[in-house]
Formats: C-alpha cells, sequence, structure tokens
C-alpha cells in the first residue's frame, strides 16, 4: 500500500510539472496572443510543406532501398503508418480533451517530422522510423480539435476549410522548391532545409501557440482518467449498423476512399517511374491538380449544392472519380495523366459533401457520433488502400529497373492488359460505392436522430480519427485530406 502511494505521489508531481510546462503560474496560456485559426493554419503549413519538399528525394531514395519490389514495400510502409494512425487517433485525442491540445500538438508534429533528417543519415531507418511515426501522426486531428474549442458552430466550417486550404497550399509549393532544389544543389540540401522547417515548426508551438482548451475545462479534468471506450479506435465503427442511412454512407466512404487512399500513397512513384514524368513535371502536377481542388472545393462545390443538390453533389462527385481512376488505369501517355488529374480535381468535391448531408441530417448532439463513424472508415482505408494498391502492383508484376528520366525504364508490365492495374481495381470498387450512394435518401428527417445512439459526453469518445472537443460541435473532420 505504501508503495503504491508513493507511484500516486510521483505521478502527481509529473501530472503537475507537465501542466507547468503548458500553462503559467498567472493561468493564462503561454503563446502569442488569443488562440486563433492562425496559430493552427501555420502549424499545418509548416508540417506539409517540410514534407512537400521532399517529394522528388523520397522517391529516389524509395527506389534506391528497395529495388526488386518499390511499389510493394511503399504500400506496406504507408498501409502500417496508416494503421497505426488509426489505432492511436482515439486515444491521443481523449488525452488531450484531458491535458491541452498544445502539449500534443507539439508530440504528433515532432514524431511526424522525426523521420526526415534520416533520409540521408540511413533510408532504412529512415522508413522503419516513418511506419513506426504512424503512431503519432494525428496532427489533424489535434489541429481540427484547436480550430473548434476556439470557433463557434457557425465559424467551424469555414474555419476547416481555411485549414484544408492551406493544407493544398502547401502542397501546391513545395514539391516544386523542392524539385528545383534538389536538380540544382542535390537531395542534401533539400534534406537539411526540411528538416530546418520542420525544427521552425516545433519552436512556433513552443513559443507562440496558445493552449486553446477552455481555462475553465482543464482543471476539472486535469488528471482525469481514460476509459478504454474513449480510446478504442474501433467504438465508432460497431454503430455503424445501428441505422440504415449511416450504413450506407459509411459503404460509400469505405469503397470510394479505399483507392483514393492507394492511389495518394503510389501516384507520385507511379507517375515518375512508369509514366516516365521528370522530377519537375511530378511537382508541376501536384501544382496544378492542388490548384484545382482548391478551387473544386470552394468555388465549384458551393455552386453544385445550391443548384443540384447534397445527393447528386456527390453522386457527381463519385462519376468524376470513377473516369478518374479509369483514366490512369488506361492511360499510358504523359497528357492522359493531365487530363485525368483535372478530372480527379473535380471528384474532391465527393467528401465535404458527404460530410455536410451527414451534418445536416444529424441532431448536434449527434454529429460527432455520426462524423466520428465516417472518419474512423477514413483511418481504416488510409491503412488499408496503400497496402492493396502495393500487392495489386506486386500481383500484376509492375516493378521498375531504371531511376533515370532521361531513358525511358524497362518494366515487368509490359505484358500486362493494362498500365496501372491498382487504378482500374479502384474504379471498380468506387463504381460500387456510386451504387449504394444512389440509395442515401437527400432529406432523412427523423432517422438520424436521438435515440439511434448513444450520447457522449466528451467528444473523443465519439471520435475514431478525428478527436475533436464535445460531439455536440458540428464538425466536418472529411474535409481533411480532400483537398489532394
Amino acid at each position: 500500500m505504501t508503495g503504491e502511494k508513493k507511484k500516486k505521489k510521483r505521478l502527481n508531481r509529473s501530472i503537475l510539472l507537465a501542466k507547468k510546462i503548458i500553462i503559467k503560474d498567472g493561468g493564462s496560456p503561454q503563446g502569442i496572443g488569443e488562440p486563433s485559426v492562425y496559430h493552427a493554419v501555420v502549424v499545418i503549413f509548416l508540417e506539409f510543406f517540410a514534407w512537400g519538399l521532399l517529394t522528388t528525394p523520397m522517391l529516389t531514395v524509395l527506389h534506391q532501398t528497395f529495388p526488386q519490389h518499390t511499389f510493394l514495400m511503399n504500400g506496406l510502409i504507408h498501409g502500417v503508418k496508416g494503421l497505426l494512425s488509426f489505432l492511436s487517433a482515439p486515444l491521443i485525442g481523449a488525452l488531450s480533451d484531458v491535458w491541452g491540445r498544445k502539449s500534443f500538438l507539439l508530440l504528433t508534429v515532432f514524431f511526424t517530422c522525426a523521420p526526415i533528417p534520416l533520409m540521408k543519415i540511413s533510408p532504412w531507418w529512415y522508413f522503419a522510423v516513418i511506419s513506426m511515426s504512424g503512431v503519432f501522426a494525428v496532427t489533424f486531428s489535434v489541429i481540427f480539435a484547436y480550430v473548434a474549442d476556439i470557433t463557434q458552430e457557425h465559424e467551424r466550417s469555414t474555419a476547416y476549410g481555411l485549414v484544408s486550404a492551406t493544407f493544398a497550399a502547401s502542397l501546391v509549393t513545395s514539391p516544386a522548391i523542392g524539385a528545383y532544389l534538389s536538380e540544382a544543389y542535390g537531395d542534401t540540401l533539400v534534406v537539411i532545409l526540411a528538416t530546418a522547417i520542420a525544427l521552425l515548426d516545433i519552436c512556433f508551438i513552443l513559443v507562440a501557440v496558445p493552449e486553446s482548451l477552455p481555462e475553465k475545462m482543464r482543471p476539472a479534468s486535469w488528471g482525469a482518467p481514460i476509459s478504454w471506450e474513449q480510446a478504442d479506435p474501433f467504438a465508432s465503427l460497431r454503430k455503424v449498423g445501428q441505422d440504415s442511412t449511416v450504413l450506407l454512407i459509411c459503404i460509400t466512404v469505405f469503397l470510394s476512399y479505399l483507392p483514393e487512399a492507394g492511389q495518394y500513397s503510389s501516384f507520385f512513384l507511379y507517375l515518375k517511374q512508369v509514366i516516365r514524368f521528370s522530377s519537375e513535371t511530378v511537382a508541376a502536377f501536384i501544382a496544378v491538380v492542388g490548384i484545382l481542388s482548391i478551387l473544386a472545393q470552394t468555388v465549384v462545390l458551393g455552386i453544385l449544392m445550391r443548384s443540384i443538390g447534397n445527393k447528386n453533389t456527390i453522386l457527381l462527385g463519385l462519376g468524376f472519380q470513377i473516369l478518374q481512376l479509369a483514366w490512369y488505369g488506361f492511360g499510358s501517355q504523359p497528357w492522359m495523366m493531365w487530363a485525368a488529374g483535372a478530372v480527379a480535381a473535380m471528384s474532391s468535391i465527393t467528401f465535404p459533401a458527404i460530410s455536410a448531408i451527414v451534418s445536416r441530417n444529424a441532431d448536434p448532439d449527434q454529429q460527432g457520433v455520426v462524423q466520428g463513424m465516417i472518419t474512423g472508415i477514413r483511418g481504416l482505408c488510409n491503412g488499408l488502400g496503400p497496402a492493396l494498391y502495393g500487392f495489386v502492383f506486386y500481383l500484376f508484376h509492375v516493378e521498375l529497373t531504371d531511376t533515370d528520366g532521361s531513358e525511358k525504364a524497362t518494366t515487368h508490365c509490359l505484358n500486362a492488359i493494362i498500365p496501372g492495374p491498382p487504378f482500374l481495381f479502384g474504379a471498380c470498387s468506387v463504381l460500387l460505392s456510386l451504387l449504394v450512394a444512389l440509395f442515401i435518401p437527400e432529406h432523412t428527417g427523423p432517422g438520424m436522430r436521438p435515440g439511434t445512439y448513444k450520447k457522449h459526453n466528451n467528444g473523443a469518445q465519439s471520435h475514431s480519427h478525428s478527436p475533436q472537443g464535445s460531439g455536440a460541435e458540428g464538425k466536418e473532420p472529411l474535409l481533411e485530406d480532400s483537398s489532394v
């Protein structure tokens, strides 16, 4: 008993020490100014700008490290990272609800960026640490929670849109800059620059970012126990079958996001090594598609939602995604990739539209539960999609023998029926998603109303991948990745 009391005292001291680090003695949050969306925007921009710089060097290092089964290993690395993120996000979200957002922003950004300097030190360790960093690679979840703490419900969609647009903007510019610096000065300079930007992001969080969790919530909840239900990543998925409309939406999300997650993990490698895009062309492709995606999710999405309605916007987005994936699958010429990229930008309207139909048909106190189910499925796809794409590339013997962009590579896919088999599989998956989406009602009325789900007192309990404060806050976490 005496030993237990000593352990408790030591634990309480550690908690108080941690609290002092995050909160000043006077009780006011450390940082510059009041918590704002702009603090979140800067954190996201710097993190993904650093990773965007590494687009070209990473493709080269990936093939040099795994010359025999490049696509398969790429899929496995991203698959492990995605699954670990899916498993850890609820726990990190629940802890951030108790200990505050700032400490977990620092933790997630640090571990997400930790692999960057290892690219030149040891490629094997670099890819190993990337896989393991998935445990903490949930910055977006904490950022959305940060935004939810400091915005009113009617401001939240705009704030999430700003964060998502910043994410896209960082990917519009950084790959091109990285490709130019790599060509002119070598990969080492790019890795050093990316490491410096990651360190700047960490310093910005330490010095400038104030704590967003309301002070009145912190003393009462500090040190509160975290239940397994809060940390269980499958908690929200188990509720999927309780309502027919939610079930249809979740199946639609799974079948459509699975190929998108796989495509995102391998497509730039596919462009460079199979279609023979140069590093500069890959960077330009990312920039153009990113800009078109931002336009699609702002201007085009608003027009479509007003003119043809929510459900028809989802169906149109899925139709664009089928066309895009089929074009990637059958296309063998560079111009086909550019045309399909424009269609891909239009397909990015799907997930914001799905998020909107869920928000419209669920009561405010059920938003977190229903959105948590959908976001949990997306998190699961982030693990399964890359592994599936890597396996299909391997199954169809799509291997690489050359990384020199000036000379056409000899690949083992010459006898394959189509140049990009996984993309055609993805098109079939999205076609099934479209058929399911046809049965989603435009307005469900009381069908998704209270009584169907257990009400949660803490948003972290209901978010399996995007734990953002209270479930009554009407969040739209599906905007997270849709800009890519």
